[in-house]
């Protein structure tokens, strides 16, 4: 049996450990909220009744756990593919400015043009966290020694906080949009609806695609450019068909929930310690542990803020802010 094999098995099993565990927790999202359910109502919802109040509560929970489970995997599988591309253990699209630049994009599309179609505010999420990447990474290679693990987060983190601060010039004067987008800024699933997903999906599932065929040019990417350039890939094209994939599920994610931060930094590091640096195998962990997270900060929120909630994006700040403090210190910014 060879050594690839050998490895292989151990990894399969945690896959599927991790899949179960993602359905469970969707299974437990339909159950818990405000009010209580029983088997019987969840049954009669997911066949499409909705004759009690109960029933009603659970047709609105499936939607919001569907959307929680996309939302989470398109961030983590973002997150780990843009680590990969950068190769910075920091990068993450909250971190590096690209969910806030599709966040500024539909504000302004909203607020300057008119913007309604949540069809149009997909593709124009999208431009904007390309727009903001390439900023990114352009400031981020200035100076001696090019991009610059520590460059890039720094230009990402700076440009977050001006984008925010665009996005609160652009919209304090308008207070006819004014609330529902301080709401949509942070981040959240609730009030999901099958209608809504459907805009966004097809961008979903292109970004899916795209980012976990470029495994294995992210492995390439890892040993270095001369290397890869050496094993006969294109650089550049393997880095911006990597990078395509990332913006088309960030920008999707962010037209529909908002801009959720940290996901996307915090689960591929966990990924890394069950399969190790393979993207072959930590592309597709990144995707299922990104529901998993979504939707377990959803549940969360949900039981700590009863009867109210907290959104998705509250809970996963608190998670995310201490968890990027101990990466930080554990990788030595000064050394990055």
């Amino acid at each position: 049996m060879s050594v690839t094999a050998r490895s292989g098995g151990p990894r399969a099993l945690w896959l599927a450990v991790v899949l179960g565990v993602l359905v469970l927790l969707c299974a437990a999202s339909v159950a818990v909220g405000t009010r209580d359910v029983g088997w019987t109502d969840i049954r009669a919802a997911l066949a499409g009744h909705a004759d009690t109040i109960s029933q009603a509560a659970v047709a609105t929970r499936i939607p919001r756990t569907l959307l929680a489970a996309l939302a989470g995997g398109a961030l983590g599988l973002a997150g780990a593919v843009m680590q990969g591309v950068t190769r910075n253990p920091l990068a993450d699209p909250g971190i590096l400015g690209v969910n806030m630049g599709a966040s500024l994009a539909i504000v302004v599309g909203i607020a300057w043009f008119g913007l309604s179609s949540s069809h149009a505010q997909v593709w124009t999420a999208v431009l904007g966290a390309g727009l903001a990447a390439v900023f990114v990474y352009a400031i981020g290679s200035m100076g001696r020694g090019g991009a610059t693990p520590l460059k890039l987060a720094l230009a990402g983190a700076a440009t977050s906080v001006a984008f925010s601060s665009l996005v609160m010039a652009i919209v304090l004067p308008r207070g006819d949009i004014a609330g529902n987008v301080r709401s949509w800024q942070i981040g959240g699933v609730g009030g999901a609806t099958f209608d809504t997903m459907a805009q966004g999906l097809p961008v979903l599932i292109a970004g899916f695609v795209i980012s976990l065929l470029s495994a294995r040019k992210l492995n390439a990417l890892a040993l270095g450019d001369e290397l890869a350039a050496g094993l006969g890939e294109s650089v550049a094209f393997a880095r911006g068909l990597a990078a395509l994939g990332a913006i088309l599920l960030c920008g999707a994610a962010t037209a529909i929930c908002g801009p959720i931060g940290f996901v996307g930094l915090v689960v591929p590091h966990l990924c890394r310690l069950l399969v190790g640096i393979d993207h072959r195998w930590l592309l597709p962990f990144s995707t299922l542990t990104g529901g998993c997270l979504l939707v377990a900060a959803d549940i969360a929120g949900r039981i700590l803020a009863r009867p109210s909630e907290l959104d998705v994006g509250i809970v996963t700040a608190l998670i995310g802010g201490p968890f990027f403090i101990w990466i930080v210190r554990r990788q030595r910014v000064r050394e990055l």
